[in-house]
């Protein structure tokens, strides 16, 4: 049955009670699969678009999860943010496997398939900044990437501004009297539930931390120590950022017990 346009909410998604949407309308299937077609003209082609265009769906997910749970956290739900916290650090893990896709593209083949790239590249992603940003990364200026689009210029704007995942964290804290993150890790915690969140907020950034690693030695296995299509150094610069951590902070408890 045919859905009609009174049927959908906001940004054209289908419900599911709409007129007896089949799976493919409710997914958008017809529009999700045909922004695969448009791939370059070459054997792995597909797999390089489409492995990229996955990772954007699960950076978008993690913005909508760390969102709610930043929020949460303000609200002190507690096990709401919990939930959220503990779905993100799955994703991020389930990035870190989708890589090994990518390595199936040989450096010959991916040497054909480069000149096709021109200057996109996966250094150019907002989204991924923006879930840096929105973690709580301490030095939220690296890099000399700069959005041509204006709206994803407000976008990033946007994220330095707002609070963090860990702004919320330390509000949380803070407004149960916890100052003092090594009290925290010792044996017999003051907060039990504080401590689940800090553990959280760690999967979340160790997962992270292992994309980043990960990434970083699947390009050079496929173009070695070459520039990256979209003016960063490659690799040097991949591997310049594997030792960042959104919360410093929990991981110095940990040498300070």
């Amino acid at each position: 049955m045919t859905v009609r346009p009174d049927d959908l909410l906001p940004g054209g998604f289908v419900p599911p009670q709409a007129a007896g949407a089949t799976y493919g309308e409710f997914l958008h299937l017809d529009a999700l699969i045909a922004a695969t077609d448009p791939v370059p003209d070459q054997t792995d082609g597909r797999v390089f678009v489409t492995v990229h265009q996955v990772f954007e769906l699960w950076f978008r997910l993690i913005l909508h999860e760390l969102e709610a749970a930043r929020d949460n956290l303000f609200a002190g739900e507690v096990p709401d943010a919990l939930y959220r916290l503990r779905r993100t650090a799955r994703v991020d893990w389930l990035l870190v496997s989708q890589l090994d896709a990518l390595t199936t593209i040989s450096p010959g083949s991916f040497h054909d398939l480069r000149p096709h790239l021109g200057t996109a590249s996966g250094f150019q992603s907002v989204q991924f900044r923006e879930i840096e940003y929105l973690s709580g990364l301490p030095d939220r200026h690296h890099g000399t990437y700069r959005p041509r689009d204006p709206a994803e210029r407000d976008r990033l704007a946007r994220r330095l501004r707002e609070p963090s995942v860990w702004d919320a964290f330390r509000d949380l804290a803070r407004g149960r009297g916890v100052t003092d993150l090594v009290r925290l890790y010792r044996s017999g915690p003051v907060d039990r539930e504080l401590l689940d969140v800090a553990e959280a907020l760690m999967d979340h950034d160790e997962g992270w931390a292992m994309w980043r690693m990960r990434h970083a030695v699947a390009v050079e296995r496929i173009i070695g120590r070459k520039s990256g299509t979209g003016g960063s150094s490659g690799v040097h610069y991949l591997n310049s950022r594997r030792d960042e951590r959104f919360f410093p902070e929990l991981w110095a408890a940990r040498t300070h017990l």
